[in-house]
């Protein structure tokens, strides 16, 4: 739901593509407006069985079918949603909806479609040089435009303003040319995204006003009529409406559809979101991916944290990167050839990323308390459901007969596995995790015996070299 990345962009079209407006007009290509074109594009994949969302994880029955209808309405768009649910990520497959390659007039500044120039100069160019109008092919990812909403936006920015220096080449301050064209304008037959619509000053929500209905824009005292052809959608937080800003009532007016996200509601859901997004530099056992999952989630209900603000799923996929980070960390110090992470690597994800938190006003001082005792909940769920019915008691026998088990960041894989008594019940453990090598087979040892501490079946203590020492 996060690291949206942009597709790369091709070095050239294919050559067999008309250059001329003749040769295009020959080819019996048909001109589409860029939401007919999404519509058309949507609907193929729709009918083919194709997932028009690639990478899009825990949507599939609620925020997408929502989506998809906006775009079949035609609809300009606003996501609504807290932070780190996906808003952008989702907005940018938008591009997989349009053509993959679609003809402009060649050196335009608007990308016009060579049928229509809507831009003085493209309309002269075209009268002068009737079916040798140069032909140039724009990719579908040069055809979305993303602008942050930040408070020093300009109507500049977005609009367009005076260009001073054409005015100084002669031209006259009425002249539709002397206008430098801003970032709606330049995405003429394609989509324009705005991030966090309600951080833009009220003043600048105005200027779309126009560009959104009456197809036309205003600039230093002029209008120029230009039959915009642009999808415009917008992502924001619900908080933003009283806190930081608000979308003026005639520009939300304007939207045809407003959605809200979510985050993942079901566990496989976040646990995906996290193996996708994350770029883990160690090996992370996935059911250590899932206390990463299962500790986000209880932070998203605990009544500490303020869930205004929200546990982005950025806050998952840092914590899976930190322990992977970790456990890399142990095997350079320690001289281990494979880098697996372990439960012992837990504990870095509080000492890293507490200040991605906001908690309640009322928990001064208990954070790291509030913050453990989540992360002990989610070992211990994700041990309950991955060693539920394995018979630990030999396990528990020969720890209470005097066997300590010694790990921690200075304990090598190997050195766990040979403190570990022989029993069959690791052997079952093994199993149920998939664990074969050594360093897999320490990690599950590891919540096998974090989940017995946590069930109040055998202790752990901290010896003098701060190592974890788990014993009767």
């Amino acid at each position: 739901m996060t690291n949206a990345a942009r597709p790369s962009l091709p070095t050239q079209p294919p050559a067999d593509l008309p250059t001329t407006l003749g040769a295009l007009r020959a080819s019996d290509h048909v001109q589409r407006g860029v939401k007919d074109e999404i519509r058309h594009n949507l609907l193929t994949k729709l009918r083919g069985g194709e997932d028009p969302w690639p990478g899009i994880l825990g949507f599939s029955d609620t925020v997408l079918p929502q989506v998809e209808r906006a775009l079949l309405a035609g609809h300009d768009m606003v996501l609504l949603g807290e932070r780190g649910q996906g808003k952008t990520r989702l907005l940018r497959t938008l591009t997989g909806l349009l053509d993959e390659w679609t003809p402009v007039i060649a050196g335009a500044e608007l990308g016009e479609h060579p049928y229509e120039p809507i831009t003085p100069a493209s309309i002269r160019r075209a009268a002068e040089l009737g079916d040798d109008l140069p032909v140039a092919w724009r990719h579908r990812s040069e055809r979305y435009a993303e602008k942050l909403a930040t408070p020093d936006t300009s109507v500049g920015d977005l609009v367009g303003d005076v260009d001073p220096v054409k005015v100084a080449e002669g031209r006259s301050l009425g002249d539709p040319e002397t206008i430098h064209y801003g970032l709606v304008p330049r995405s003429h037959r394609g989509i324009v995204t705005i991030n966090e619509l309600p951080d833009l000053a009220e003043r600048i929500q105005v200027s779309l006003l126009n560009v959104m209905e009456e197809k036309d824009i205003q600039v230093r005292g002029y209008t120029l009529r230009l039959p915009l052809d642009v999808l415009l959608v917008a992502s924001a937080n619900p908080e933003d409406y009283t806190n930081r800003g608000r979308i003026i009532t005639p520009l939300k007016d304007r939207f045809g559809a407003e959605v809200r996200t979510h985050y993942p509601l079901e566990l496989d859901d976040e646990i995906a979101v996290v193996a996708q997004e994350a770029d883990l530099v160690a090996t992370v056992p996935e059911h250590l991916l899932e206390v990463v999952a299962r500790f986000t989630r209880h932070l998203r209900e605990s009544t500490s944290i303020d869930q205004r603000s929200g546990v982005s799923a950025r806050f998952s996929v840092a914590a899976a990167e930190t322990i992977a980070a970790a456990a890399l960390r142990r095997s350079a110090v320690l001289g281990e050839e494979t880098a697996v992470a372990r439960a012992v690597d837990l504990g870095t994800i509080i000492d890293v990323l507490r200040g991605k938190l906001e908690f309640e006003s009322g928990e001064e001082g208990r954070e790291l308390e509030v913050l453990e005792h989540l992360l002990r909940r989610s070992v211990a769920d994700t041990a309950r459901a991955h060693l539920g019915g394995v018979d630990l008691a030999a396990l528990v026998a020969a720890i209470e007969s005097g066997t300590a088990v010694v790990t921690g960041d200075s304990v090598t894989a190997a050195d766990l596995l040979a403190s570990l008594p022989d029993t069959p019940s690791l052997d079952q453990v093994y199993s149920r995790l998939e664990a074969e090598v050594d360093g897999e087979k320490a990690a599950a040892a590891e919540l096998a015996l974090e989940g017995l501490y946590l069930a109040r079946r055998i202790a752990k203590d901290a010896d003098d070299a701060g190592n974890t020492v788990y014993q009767a």
